[in-house]
């Protein structure tokens, strides 16, 4: 039997009004995934992850959170989801150990706090109240509180912002630990390489709606991943695209005078996102 999907979203729709910011979207998340849920500004995935934490009513649609519709689910339910906001930890008098440690007495079977601290990368800062913290290390208090609890299922949203490049690598590493450990995760990004790295699937949403989804490396099909070869001859510039693109390289040298600017692009998950945005918006 194939296991449920510890998230399930069918024709998931929410109105504010005359304004209908989801049309119906729909997706899964397995359990042990790590899926992306990428979009631009307005696109609906603030909405749909609030319907999915249950700090959002829905218009319609069914949702399924682990077994449970987050509209109705309860305390025992949110015991076993970990959320990581945008905004970072208050900046209160607590010590880093403090604050996860109140956070860990609100859960029935929490990690042990001194192990979720070494695992964000505070044990040096454990005795160091909040307030004096930087604000990448901030971030690392926001995710030993999401993760304290043990959840099947975690939410990170934009957990990277402001990250310097050293300290998104070293968060990039405790996810991958969390997924290798059987966490489910949900992750909001608008940085595209993080999503690359992270995620086994990507869904991106545009205008309310589901534009595509796969894996990093499939999304969009075979066409938008074929290469480009650009080059500049005496007619000017030019780029076409192909499966072979060695061959192409090999004949434009065989068949006249030296090129300029040659160069073989192979579109990264960024640029397939692009085209799947500009798209959405040329239609």
């Amino acid at each position: 039997m194939t296991p449920q999907p510890v998230v399930r979203v069918r024709d998931l729709t929410k109105s504010y009004g005359r304004h209908q910011a989801l049309h119906g979207v729909s997706f899964d998340v397995a359990r042990g995934e790590t899926l992306a849920l990428l979009g631009p500004n307005g696109a609906g995935k603030s909405t749909t992850v609030e319907v999915l934490e249950g700090h959002r009513d829905r218009t319609g649609g069914d949702v399924r959170v682990l077994g449970e519709d987050p509209a109705t689910a309860g305390l025992d339910w949110r015991a076993r989801i970990g959320i990581v906001l945008q905004t970072s930890a208050e900046q209160g008098t607590s010590t880093v150990r403090e604050q996860v440690a109140h956070a860990a007495a609100l859960y029935p079977r929490p990690r042990d706090v001194d192990e979720v601290v070494a695992a964000v990368g505070l044990e040096a800062q454990a005795r160091t109240r909040v307030r004096a913290l930087s604000g990448g290390q901030r971030r690392r208090v926001d995710v030993a509180l999401g993760i304290v609890g043990s959840p099947e299922l975690l939410f990170l949203d934009e957990p990277t912002t402001g990250f310097d490049p050293e300290a998104r690598r070293a968060f990039w590493g405790l996810v991958r630990s969390l997924r290798d450990e059987g966490t489910s995760i949900l992750l909001t990004t608008h940085y595209l390489d993080e999503a690359a790295q992270l995620s086994d699937r990507v869904v991106v949403v545009d205008h309310g709606r589901v534009v595509a989804e796969g894996s990093p490396d499939e999304l969009g099909g075979r066409e938008a991943r074929r290469p480009r070869v650009r080059w500049t001859d005496a007619d000017g510039a030019h780029e076409e695209r192909t499966d072979d693109p060695a061959g192409l390289v090999a004949g434009l040298h065989a068949a006249g005078p030296p090129l300029r600017d040659l160069e073989v692009v192979r579109p990264s998950l960024e640029d397939v996102y692009l085209d799947l945005v500009a798209e959405e918006v040329a239609s």
